[in-house]
């Protein structure tokens, strides 16, 4: 019922955000931030484009009115016999077209004939294209010229988008070239951008209706002028207008979107003065600085681009940029073929879908913070590498801000709803068991609270027992001398150690199974079975050992003393100075029982079998052999082998329920930090350790006493002196020996 309830909830949160963030999707509330998102991809991918060997750029600079001026005495404005040499040049160089980004709205400013000359030009040219500026504020007229026949678009198929073409239902004026210059251009075309709500040129548009007329833009014009057929076609169902053979994609308002290439300099821009010195020098006989080959069949563009000169517009590349740019890139998308599509609304939705239910069903049914908020990550990581792969690869708009503003608010809402409704039980069981059991096991619990039912089963595990040496001792050592503070002093102290040896275990995925005084009881493998349970239970052990260390400069009472009972302890010799909270761990592996015990009300997560009763039992056989306080069984030696830790073989015991002896092993540290005298001893007691068992006991006795003299007095070498020194005294029989087994038999 629980999941059904929160599958009902996880569905209705899906259907709610969906239809919100469709909402604010429908009503453009995303564009700035999309639009800025598409600038970015634009800068970053405008670099990789090739820009169109078809397209020359002359443009009238500074560096030209200043030759000008000096070899020609010319002021500004120029006369218009500069502009005639220049059209006079593309005609001789058999130009395809040339289209002045410059509206000659009055008349020269020299002699009348100057205009005379530049309309001459025109005409002998035949494919000159002049510019008309369109607009609701400005302009001398709001009809076409009934006389001026210049070749216009035929639209067909454009009636459910012709809206998009007319720029305002009331006044629209047009400013015409003076009449001269308009008459004798083989077209005219129109300069009137299409900005975006925030006022940058990503888009354009193939013509805008005027009077009733479709007049081409000046990219257009220059193709109808150079030959190009005038009749268009829109392909409602492809979403695209087509035009002999150039197909020219739109978006939902009938524009089109560009795909810029850089600035002008990357379509290697001429200036003016260069081209009116190549056309000076050819009339001379002389070699030019341009030959005209250098514009045989390409569509060129003049512009004005001194200081203060040209016309400003924003693009997503520049925040000044000649419009110039903006016909160019026209013109280049439409020769190359390789305009932006735009993701279609249903495409939008669909996106928008699939990011909801996704982020919805990561947050409210992953148990895991670091699974929702790396799969969150994920997702996050794929829009945005799938918005620019999609921009660069083919040419599609894919949108960016929409889906990872419906990530975030999804992630939001349903994180708000599992904190309001499910955080108070989660943060009370990590706060309950986080003393007890692994992350792993926590998680487990808050995933299915069922996991707290009664019942277990049988894993190959590793257990783990620790007991501090002579605690009951300074338990009744902190009462003698504290009195009344004793019990306060004895939970400090321990509270200490506890913690310090519970933070080992559970940093090495191990599980806190219970604390019976000083004692630790813990295990591996469980609930999140590994193979490693081996070797994370010995690495607790070497590290709790060398946190002894550590721990002992936070034993001492206000004056930088040890507790009194414990320096009495010491001088006693009843604990290790070095080490005053000693410990001493027995670890095994092996099959053991593992899950939740006792009775419905009140139960434990722990672990039973012999496995674990041996473990038990090992930490106490440590006083036995006097070891450094880690003992382990051969059935864990055989899971850990020898590559990860240090370690030397004991005696083998004899355990109550198995009839073969156990081999055990004393653990000294981890291969990474053991010294080199460890390593040195180690290799002795391989070759001392045989000779004992083999009842060598000369050999073995002086091997034993080699190593206790250079290891700081190994006192389980020591114990194995006493050993040979008797068994030379009194050498054991065959069958008192029984292949050196100690009848340390335990249960």
């Amino acid at each position: 019922m629980k999941k059904n309830k929160k599958n009902k909830t996880a569905a209705l949160m899906i259907v709610i955000l969906f239809a919100g963030l469709g909402t604010l999707h429908f009503f453009h509330i995303f564009d700035y931030l999309e639009f800025k998102a598409y600038d970015f991809r634009v800068k970053l991918f405008a670099g990789n484009y090739k820009p169109s060997d078809d397209i020359v750029v002359i443009l009238l600079d500074q560096d030209s009115i200043d030759w000008a001026n000096q070899e020609r005495d010319w002021g500004w404005p120029w006369p218009r016999k500069a502009y005639a040499d220049i059209v006079d040049y593309m005609n001789l160089a058999e130009a395809k077209s040339t289209a002045f980004d410059v509206l000659f709205s009055e008349p020269s400013v020299y002699l009348s004939a100057d205009d005379d000359v530049f309309a001459q030009a025109e005409k002998n040219y035949g494919r000159v294209v002049q510019t008309v500026f369109f607009s609701t504020q400005t302009g001398n007229t709001d009809t076409w010229p009934y006389d001026l026949q210049k070749p216009l678009f035929n639209p067909e198929g454009f009636e459910a988008i012709i809206s998009s073409y007319t720029l305002t239902d009331g006044r629209l004026g047009a400013q015409f070239p003076i009449p001269d210059l308009k008459t004798a251009a083989g077209a005219l075309g129109n300069v009137t951008n299409a900005e975006d709500s925030d006022g940058i040129n990503r888009r354009a548009r193939l013509f805008i209706n005027f009077d009733g007329r479709a007049v081409p833009g000046l990219s257009a014009a220059s193709l109808l002028v150079s030959g190009s057929g005038n009749t268009i076609f829109y392909n409602e169902k492809k979403r695209q207008i087509e035009w002999d053979d150039y197909v020219i994609p739109l978006d939902r308002e009938g524009k089109s979107i560009l795909r810029f290439r850089g600035d002008l300099n990357r379509y290697m821009p001429y200036k003016a003065s260069a081209v009116l010195q190549s056309a000076e020098a050819l009339e001379k006989g002389d070699e030019p600085l341009l030959f005209p080959e250098d514009f045989k069949d390409k569509y060129v563009f003049f512009g004005f681009y001194a200081p203060g000169l040209f016309d400003i517009c924003s693009n997503p590349l520049e925040s000044v940029y000649p419009g110039m740019g903006i016909h160019i890139t026209m013109l280049d998308n439409i020769l190359s073929g390789d305009f932006v599509r735009e993701t279609s609304i249903w495409a939008d939705l669909a996106i928008l879908f699939v990011i909801v239910l996704l982020t919805t069903a990561l947050t409210l049914f992953s148990s895991k913070l670091q699974f929702t908020i790396g799969g969150t990550l994920l997702i996050a990581a794929a829009i945005v590498a799938g918005a620019l792969t999609a921009y660069d690869k083919f040419c599609l708009w894919f949108p960016m801000v929409m889906p990872l503003a419906a990530l975030l608010i999804s992630f939001l809402t349903c994180t708000i709803y599992n904190y309001a409704t499910e955080g108070s039980q989660r943060r009370f069981i990590k706060s309950a068991f986080s003393q007890y059991l692994s992350p792993a096991v926590i998680d487990q619990i808050i995933a299915d609270p069922s996991n707290l039912e009664l019942g277990g089963k049988s894993l190959d595990m590793s257990a783990i027992f620790t007991d501090i040496q002579r605690f009951s001792s300074i338990s009744e050592g902190l009462q003698k001398t504290y009195g009344k503070d004793g019990p306060r002093e004895l939970v400090n102290l321990l509270n200490l150690y506890l913690t310090e040896m519970s933070n080992i275990v559970l940093a090495n995925q191990g599980t806190i199974d219970k604390f019976e005084g000083d004692a630790i009881i813990a295990f591996f493998g469980a609930p999140i079975p590994t193979e490693r349970h081996a070797a994370l239970a010995c690495r607790s052990a070497v590290q709790m050992k060398k946190a002894e260390d550590a721990m002992t400069s936070r034993i001492m009472d206000k004056q930088g003393r040890f507790y009194p009972v414990l320096n009495e302890l010491i001088e006693k010799k009843a604990i290790r100075g070095d080490h005053p909270l000693y410990t001493r761990i027995g670890i095994n592996s092996g099959e053991m029982v593992v899950g939740n015990m006792g009775t419905p009300s009140k139960m434990n997560y722990t672990i039973m079998g012999n496995a674990v009763n041996l473990a038990a039992r090992l930490e106490g056989v440590n006083k036995q052999y006097d070891t450094g306080g880690i003992l382990f069984s051969e059935y864990t030696k055989e899971k850990i082998g020898d590559d990860e830790f240090v370690s030397r073989p004991l005696s083998r015991v004899r355990v109550v329920g198995i009839s073969t002896p156990v081999r055990l092993y004393e653990l000294l540290d981890l291969r990474e930090s053991a010294s080199a005298e460890v390593l040195e001893m180690i290799k002795n007691w391989g070759s001392v350790f045989p000779a004992y068992e083999g009842r060598d006991f000369s050999k073995a006795l002086e091997g034993f006493k080699t190593i206790y003299l250079k290891n700081n007095n190994d006192l389980t070498a020591r114990l194995y002196m006493e050993r040979c020194e008797q068994y030379l005294k009194t050498p054991p029989s065959d069958k008192e020996w029984d292949g050196g087994v100690d009848n340390l038999t335990f249960k």
